[in-house]
């Protein structure tokens, strides 16, 4: 192809492209809050995570710190309390994953079976509203509900097994309060998403089934779920990136010095040596390992959704 030519096809795709980008002025224009967002508090503050391979100093700057090169990680590694908080992590990430992950969708397929529209939507509308509510609140809730001075549930319990169980300072307990009060809180929100995807299930294949004798259980197990196996698989691979993000929080409100053996974790963590004693680079470096795994938890999860036809973020 010659240069002339090269050059009439590189004016003409840059004209398509212009006159795409008019035609379409609207809708970039609402892409442009959330794109703001990402590059504003997403992006930009990636630049920090250099001063984990440094001794920052606040006085120097970012630039002026001296380079420390791996030092906060062999640190972090070497830790008496690594393994611990490591061990506490993956325990509440695989409650979570075990526990709160498959929630939502049982939740989507039961209110998926009402027929009673009215009934459906203030349902919905029951189990969306804690979703509101903040962290402080539900922890709030389950201390008037379960402490040992006049507690509602405290008291039944005590009833029942004829002596006292303080499940606030159980560290026996914490793991099991802190992803029921994750499965009360967030369950009906994660609905909606299921919901929605089960709004495209064809109804034709129901009438179908049950023309051919198949009840609601074959129905729901050879039609619903083959039906959003894509959006539970990429959902899936969303939730392993997340897999060590325990929530600050929620974890920071529900610790004492009972259940802080199996409580405490890499957010907490970092709030320790970060804010409370100015370890900038050090907990750092701790945020920056824990991103790291999440980032290779997700490329392990997107190749295997790949290698077994799945569906895959990429």
């Amino acid at each position: 192809m010659s240069t002339a030519k090269l050059a009439g096809k590189n004016k003409t795709n840059k004209q398509k492209t212009i006159r795409k980008l008019i035609r379409d002025r609207w809708m970039y224009l609402l892409l442009l809050p959330g794109l703001l967002y990402f590059i504003i508090f997403k992006y930009i503050p990636m630049w920090g995570v250099i001063i984990a391979f440094k001794e920052y100093n606040p006085y120097l700057g970012v630039g002026g710190s001296p380079w420390l090169g791996f030092d906060h990680f062999e640190r972090l590694f070497s830790d008496p309390d690594f393994f611990m908080l490591l061990r506490n992590t993956l325990f509440i990430g695989l409650y979570k994953l075990i526990f709160f992950f498959p929630a939502p969708i049982i939740v989507a397929l039961l209110l998926n079976e009402l027929r009673k529209q009215l009934f459906k939507r203030f349902v919905q509308t029951m189990i969306y509203i804690p979703h509101f509510m903040s962290w402080v609140v539900v922890v709030a809730i389950t201390y008037v509900l379960f402490t040992t001075e006049g507690g509602a549930i405290s008291g039944l319990l005590e009833r029942i097994f004829g002596e006292q169980i303080n499940i606030l300072l159980s560290a026996e307990w914490f793991r099991t309060m802190f992803v029921s009060q994750i499965i009360w809180k967030e369950t009906g929100w994660g609905t909606i998403i299921f919901l929605a995807a089960l709004s495209g299930v064809d109804g034709d294949q129901y009438e179908a089934s049950f023309i051919d004798g198949a009840n609601r259980w074959q129905q729901t197990w050879y039609i619903t779920l083959p039906a959003i196996r894509s959006t539970i698989v990429i959902l899936l691979i969303l939730r392993l990136g997340d897999f060590l993000d325990t929530g600050f929080e929620h974890v920071f409100l529900l610790l004492n010095p009972m259940n802080r053996g199996v409580g405490e974790v890499f957010d907490t963590y970092v709030y320790q040596v970060g804010l409370a004693q100015g370890q900038y680079s050090y907990s750092t470096a701790v945020g920056l390992f824990k991103s790291a795994v999440g980032l290779l938890l997700v490329m392990a999860a997107n190749y295997a959704a790949r290698k077994a036809g799945q569906e895959s973020l990429y």
